[in-house]
């Protein structure tokens, strides 16, 4: 499979900032594991804090053929309805992770806008989140 995991505004500091919400590997480090989890498929990552570049790979996912995007918007992921809008007009699925448990955390990250145009979503098991997202292709 070809998976295109893409990461949104501030999770370049993964590693960095909030260590216990995080963790304390680095997103590069994340990646790589990813990768390694996944050898015997094409993962690609990519990472922007700026909205206009979420919603671009989004919709480019469709012309580079990927079967699915794994998608941690971050805070976006509570309102962007430009990055709805983008998932919406694709057809390669997307599943949204977050590394924690947003309905454990502030009541503003109980609520998503991008869900309901998503496959499913994920949350609160950490890195591995974005392992079962794309495990969940697979089954």
């Amino acid at each position: 499979m070809k998976f295109l995991f893409l990461n949104g505004v501030n999770l370049n500091m993964t590693g960095l900032r909030e260590k216990d919400v995080y963790g304390t590997q680095t997103l590069e480090q994340i990646n790589a594991e990813i990768k390694a989890y996944f050898k015997n498929d094409v993962c690609d990552f990519y990472q922007s804090n700026l909205e206009g570049e979420i919603c671009a790979a989004i919709q480019n996912s469709q012309k580079q053929g990927y079967d699915a995007v794994i998608l941690n918007a971050g805070a976006f992921t509570h309102y962007s309805y430009a990055i709805r809008d983008a998932i919406a007009s694709v057809s390669v699925p997307v599943v949204e992770v977050h590394m924690s448990n947003v309905h454990a955390r502030e009541e503003f990250r109980n609520k998503s806008v991008i869900s309901e145009v998503c496959k499913g979503v994920i949350c609160g098991f950490g890195k591995v989140s974005y392992i079962l997202a794309a495990e969940s292709f697979k089954l």
